[in-house]
């Protein structure tokens, strides 16, 4: 099944698919912070966005396509701090009926493949929610340790709370 996914970088032309994968995963209001309401991103704002990351080479946005469609994509940014050059952060969406396919894992294989030969990247660096389990494993399995937990860091309603838990891998 993997043989199918092809796993590529941005170009200014994925802007498009980026924020409609983006809109429909948060529509989903499972796992993420920002809600669908909160998101107003604009086509134009979503090029520059795009066009910032490609333009800075501590940053990488990639696409992922299963059988020549765009099913998802994952972005880690660097901070323009010096003194935390060396690290950065990912994010990731996929739309919720290609899930389980393999395609995190393809994303994320080659985000470390990118940061091993990037000679400014030593930390990887992510934030989950603790009820997203089958993330979790998926972080674990390639090698990402939890380093420490923001405890009901995430509130969901006026009665309910959850963890948002760190990971990090060194390249």
């Amino acid at each position: 099944m993997t043989e199918q996914i092809k796993i590529r970088a941005a170009t200014e032309e994925d802007a498009e698919n980026i924020l409609s994968i983006q809109s429909e995963v948060l529509a989903e209001e499972d796992y993420l912070i920002t809600t669908l309401e909160e998101f107003q991103q604009t086509i134009g704002e979503q090029k520059k966005w795009v066009e910032a990351k490609l333009a800075n080479e501590r940053e990488l946005i990639l696409i992922a396509q299963y059988q020549e469609k765009i099913v998802g994509w994952l972005v880690f940014q660097s901070p323009n701090r010096k003194r935390l050059a060396h690290t950065g952060s990912f994010g990731m969406m996929i739309l919720k009926k290609y899930r389980g396919l393999g395609i995190g894992k393809c994303l994320l294989e080659q985000l470390l493949k990118w940061a091993g030969c990037n000679p400014y990247i030593e930390k990887i660096s992510l934030g989950v929610f603790s009820t997203n389990e089958s993330a979790i494993a998926l972080y674990k399995k390639m090698g990402f340790v939890e380093e420490g937990r923001k405890i009901n860091e995430i509130k969901l309603n006026d009665k309910q709370y959850i963890d948002d838990v760190l990971m990090y891998k060194m390249v």
